[in-house]
């Protein structure tokens, strides 16, 4: 069993922080990678007790998808926690693909032109919300949600 994967999940998690105080990514995108992570770790353990209990078990690819949709800082946590889904390997070739894209991906999102693509989108939101919603709480959950910070 490895121990790195607290620790890999973390510096993950506090990589995402960083890159929103510097004012490269607004909080949307740390609220994705935990929610998502949430529900990774919500899976592995439902699998987990599923398996030791002989029931019908999460499928992997569910649990690739979530991994793939920034779960997986919570997958990593789950499988040490766990200790479930260490030992297959083609299971373990798949997730570590999952977080090279992620990395890929989160590491795109810096430079100029994927930069320039999530503050696109991310006014596009505030737009929508503004033209679509009379909620001043929703208003301001969205523009806190997708501003960035001054750099």
């Amino acid at each position: 069993m490895t121990h790195y994967q607290p620790y890999l999940a973390c510096i993950a998690l506090v990589a995402i922080s960083v890159s929103y105080l510097l004012g490269f990514t607004p909080a949307v995108v740390g609220v994705v990678f935990v929610g998502m992570s949430l529900v990774a770790y919500y899976y592995y353990r439902r699998d987990k007790a599923a398996a030791v209990r002989g029931e019908w078990r999460v499928p992997e690819s569910r649990l690739h998808f979530v991994s793939l949709c920034c779960g997986w800082p919570g997958a990593l946590i789950a499988q040490y926690r766990f200790r479930h889904k260490t030992k297959k390997v083609s299971f373990r070739v798949l997730f570590w693909m999952t977080v090279v894209a992620n990395v890929i991906g989160f590491s795109w999102l810096h430079l100029p032109k994927g930069n320039l693509m999530l503050k696109n989108g991310a006014f596009e939101i505030e737009n929508f919300t503004l033209s679509h919603s009379k909620s001043e709480a929703l208003t301001s959950t969205v523009f806190f949600l997708t501003n960035f910070r001054e750099r």
